[in-house]
């Protein structure tokens, strides 16, 4: 139960946080045409979706509970679970962006994994303090 506690934490974060980023930067800044630079991407889509992901896995790392918190794979599985199966809802819904050799699959990779990472790692220095 503690596991879809925080998964829930978890996906209403996420859902919440990527409202937000479509209403106040994707809306306004990006339209309908999308981008046209790489700088652009980074700055109107990759970043902000970073913000998202460590707010989610951060949100959903805080509720999980002792002593299982102490377990680093379920701990992992926690935190990470939501933001990952966003990324394969996305890859799912536009394939796309399955393209190996296309930039869009690399920059989403590294945008789940880093905010993961950073999202942990903002739990374990609030955790511990």
């Amino acid at each position: 139960m503690a596991l879809v506690r925080c998964w829930a934490v978890g996906i209403v974060v996420l859902v919440v946080s990527e409202y937000v980023q479509m209403s106040l930067v994707y809306g306004p800044f990006v339209g309908p045409r999308g981008v046209g630079s790489f700088g652009a991407a980074l700055a109107l889509v990759h970043l902000p979706n970073l913000v998202c992901v460590v707010l989610a896995t951060w949100a959903a790392a805080r509720v999980h509970p002792e002593p299982w918190r102490r377990m680093p794979g379920r701990h992992l599985a926690a935190a990470c679970a939501a933001p990952a199966a966003a990324q394969v809802l996305l890859l799912s819904l536009r394939p796309g962006v399955l393209e190996p050799a296309g930039p869009a699959l690399w920059m989403s990779t590294g945008v789940l994994l880093a905010g993961c990472a950073v999202g942990l790692l903002l739990d374990r220095l609030v955790w511990t303090s």
